[in-house]
């Protein structure tokens, strides 16, 4: 899209493209996660967190409407990185810690894209774009209760191994 930013909407939009791909790279880690829990209610998690990550790629599709910019994905090599992290650690670990590394991986993705969506809504409030703040805002609060939810779990999950 663009090699150099000369100006607040640009980085705007390339750091959209960016959160499509991060939200694809989360709904593909989704799925090795669900694969590799070993509780149903983990896995019943990761299906819950796959339909919002849909409904999250859904509000970045109308942001990029709202922007009238094409829904472009971007790279986004933090997630790419944590995916590649998670199924190492997936392979290396006994099935007894599985649950913990999975919820462990979902965990560090959701830190991430939290902060993506908290620096989006930054920039997007700046520009003005109420209603791209409001779509933003929208997935963020998913993204932050998801964290929650996964962090109890994994507390849960931690005492018993």
């Amino acid at each position: 899209m663009f090699e150099h930013f000369d100006n607040p909407r640009q980085l705007l939009e390339y750091r959209v493209g960016s959160a499509i791909s991060m939200e694809q790279d989360s709904l593909d880690m989704l799925g090795e996660l669900e694969a590799a829990a070993q509780s149903e209610d983990i896995k019943q998690m990761f299906r819950h967190h796959a339909d919002e990550t849909r409904h999250q790629m859904k509000n970045l599709d109308d942001v990029c409407e709202e922007l009238q910019i094409s829904a472009a994905e971007e790279p986004s090599p933090t997630t790419k990185g944590l995916s590649r992290e998670g199924t190492s650690l997936i392979r290396k670990s006994d099935a007894s810690l599985l649950d913990s590394v999975t919820l462990s991986a979902a965990l560090e993705t959701e830190h991430t894209e939290i902060a993506a969506y908290q620096s989006l809504i930054c920039l997007a409030d700046a520009l003005g774009l109420q209603q791209i703040v409001a779509l933003l805002t929208e997935n963020l609060d998913q993204e932050q209760h998801t964290s929650e939810e996964l962090y109890s779990k994994l507390r849960t999950v931690s005492a018993a191994v």
